[in-house]
């Protein structure tokens, strides 16, 4: 029998040389809680999202260069998304935790939603959407 608690529905890992770091932005950005912290991963949820934050072993993490600030890395195929309630206040919560959003001239509508792409503190490419007003 399966323990997963019914309202998950979706979910996502990611790698992290500095998961306090990222931790930090997605709490405080996107909305999410600390379900649970272990030494080499840290468990954050919504309602119906997981998102956990593996840390990059020490041996590959030597070899990860994040710079100041991150360059973003658009070099992957998949882009995390996350609704949340204003743009504006996650832009500016995004910079004071080492991540960045797009300027609000670089925003767009889709699905009656206004949108906006940036950074977490690792440079991984994340979007924002709130409802149109």
């Amino acid at each position: 029998m399966s323990s997963i608690p019914d309202q998950l529905h979706a979910g996502a890992v990611t790698y992290a040389k500095a998961p306090a770091l990222l931790l930090a932005f997605y709490e405080s950005v996107a909305g999410l809680a600390v379900e649970h912290i272990e030494r080499d991963h840290v468990i954050l949820r919504s309602q119906s999202f997981q998102l956990v934050i593996l840390k990059i072993p020490e041996r590959i993490a030597t070899s990860v260069e994040i710079g100041t600030p991150p360059r973003r890395r658009t070099d992957t195929p998949i882009k995390l998304v996350f609704f949340i309630a204003s743009i504006a206040d996650a832009r500016a919560a995004a910079l004071e935790l080492g991540g960045e959003l797009d300027p609000p001239e670089r925003e767009w509508e889709f699905q009656g939603c206004r949108v906006c792409d940036g950074q977490d503190p690792e440079g991984n490419v994340v979007q924002f959407r709130q409802a149109a007003r």
